[in-house]
């Protein structure tokens, strides 16, 4: 046990550069708190202490703003950074040597049953804000981008971005898309181009018909 604590705190050094003392972290790291919380809770869950889990689960996020519930499976040098807003749904689970950053959300879709969490495996990285949804797998040393929302499977070794989530590197390749962001089809625009168009259409039957009119006119003297 007093292995697996040293390894947290470890872990938050090599993580965050700001950590200056054992000290300070122990007291002040509110990720820390939370993970520890988490063990304790979900120690009791597995022993069908159902009730006691969910109370130190509610206590923890009062005071850390981190809600993890007690039946996510949780791996070693798990590291969560800032913290706030991060929400850990009861089927997740989590590998080793993850880190998730401020305002994640690893939920689910809706009311299923069942498995309706993500599995995040080894070494992935969660940035800030990125929400993964549904019983679907973060393959091992995947990035999800800041931000992202992700709904399908990702491929070990990729990195997601955008809304809805698309892998744009996998094993250190560029993705190829149809469509990048400065391609998507802009519908005002269009319709702007359209009326443009017209306009010099009609500009030009109009320039046509004062010709004609002229040439009338002069024909008529």
């Amino acid at each position: 046990m007093l292995k697996r604590l040293r390894e947290d705190i470890e872990v938050v050094f090599e993580q965050d550069p700001a950590a200056r003392s054992y000290l300070e972290v122990i007291l002040t790291y509110s990720g820390l708190h939370a993970i520890w919380s988490h063990r304790v809770a979900h120690a009791l869950y597995k022993k069908r202490f159902f009730f006691l889990a969910r109370v130190i689960s509610q206590v923890s996020r009062f005071f850390t703003g981190i809600e993890i519930h007690p039946g996510a499976t949780i791996g070693r040098r798990f590291f969560i950074d800032h913290g706030m807003g991060v929400v850990i749904g009861e089927t997740c689970e989590i590998g080793n040597n993850v880190i998730v950053f401020q305002g994640v959300t690893l939920g689910g879709t809706g009311k299923e049953k069942g498995k309706r969490h993500p599995t995040i495996k080894d070494n992935v990285l969660i940035a800030t804000g990125a929400k993964v949804l549904g019983s679907i797998t973060v393959g091992e040393n995947s990035k999800i981008g800041a931000g992202s929302v992700v709904l399908k499977e990702v491929p070990p070794n990729s990195t997601v971005v955008g809304i809805p989530g698309r892998v744009v590197i996998r094993d250190g390749i560029k993705v190829k898309h149809d469509l990048n962001h400065t391609d998507l089809p802009d519908p005002i625009a269009d319709k702007l181009k359209a009326m443009e168009a017209e306009i010099q259409q009609l500009k030009l039957q109009l320039q046509g018909l004062k010709e004609r009119t002229k040439d009338y006119d002069n024909s008529s003297v």
